[in-house]
């Protein structure tokens, strides 16, 4: 995409994002996914380990390879989730590898856009890379966005995007690797990011600038109507769930920390308890941890479970992983 369709688009999502809609606009809140539509029963069907990444339909993936090419394929993912290369898996570590795997298709959506920002092939984003690639021919060519709010719209991202990428990037050199750009693109898969995602959101919806959302600019956030108009049913029943739900101190707006919960809610954390789950189950010397040989010996259940994402991990060459 060259700079002059990129700004088009910008400007595209600006008056998407920022003109009145007349019919209901959805806020994304972000919930963790269940892994699995069934029970979690602890017996040797392995049902909910099976389904929780591989889905109903895609259950017998695993059935492609042989027992012995489905050992030695889960051998070698043993050893990735072995971050410490100690010889256990530990819990930290099954469910810090499963995260990640949920997260998979993120990873692959910066894959897909990676050499787009990479303009010198150092396989890094510095944040000079992304703002040429993405902000180049605005900065190179301002008399061609002389319109108020093409530079209102502009003038505004930029620094947004600009501090975005430092609270990505951990170790404050300006430079992107792999994990800290998609924490970039992604900011609400990374719980280093969340205050991040929650201050976007509050400056897109307080426009009167008093640091909180009242019950109007709530609402404004997702209906706007003509002066004077009726409101239709849903806006009653959004109005009613601000007051019941969303401004849990009654004070009658919400501060940036009844705005994390209403856009980040703590769920259930689906991956811990299936770390948990896989570990109890496979322990063998009942040290909490699990060897090789300890996950090779339930071979079944991890092949059915998340930790192999669909059966694809064993399927993938390794260095895919």
């Amino acid at each position: 995409m060259n700079g002059c369709s990129y700004v088009s688009f910008l400007l595209l999502c600006t008056y998407c994002v920022h003109g009145k809609p007349t019919l209901r606009k959805e806020r994304v809140v972000h919930h963790d996914p269940e892994l699995s539509r069934q029970a979690h029963e602890d017996n040797q069907s392995y049902q909910y380990d099976h389904e929780a990444f591989l889905g109903k339909e895609e259950a017998t993936t695993f059935d492609q390879l042989t027992p012995e090419e489905s050992k030695e394929r889960l051998g070698k993912i043993v050893d990735r989730i072995d971050s410490d290369r100690n010889g256990y898996i530990t819990t930290d570590e099954l469910n810090a590898w499963i995260k990640r795997v949920q997260k998979r298709y993120v990873y692959e959506n910066v894959a897909k856009v990676w050499s787009d920002y990479d303009l010198n092939k150092d396989n890094k984003i510095s944040w000079e890379e992304y703002k040429q690639s993405t902000y180049g021919y605005y900065l190179a060519n301002p008399e061609e966005f002389e319109d108020d709010k093409d530079q209102f719209s502009f003038k505004k991202m930029l620094p947004r995007d600009e501090r975005r990428f430092k609270a990505a990037d951990v170790d404050g050199d300006l430079v992107a690797g792999r994990d800290e750009f998609t924490a970039f693109l992604h900011p609400e898969e990374f719980d280093h990011m969340k205050a991040i995602v929650v201050l976007e959101t509050l400056e897109d919806i307080d426009k009167n600038g008093d640091g909180y959302v009242d019950e109007d600019e709530y609402i404004a956030d997702m209906f706007a109507h003509e002066e004077g108009g009726p409101e239709p049913d849903w806006v009653r029943t959004e109005r009613d769930q601000f007051s019941d739900f969303r401004d849990l101190n009654k004070d009658g707006k919400m501060d940036t920390e009844e705005i994390q919960h209403w856009i980040l809610p703590q769920d259930y954390d689906h991956a811990l308890a299936e770390a948990r789950h896989l570990v109890y189950e496979s322990d063998s010397d009942k040290d909490q941890m699990l060897t090789k040989q300890e996950i090779l010996e339930n071979w079944n259940m991890f092949v059915g479970s998340q930790a192999t994402n669909y059966g694809e991990d064993l399927t993938r060459d390794r260095d895919e992983l």
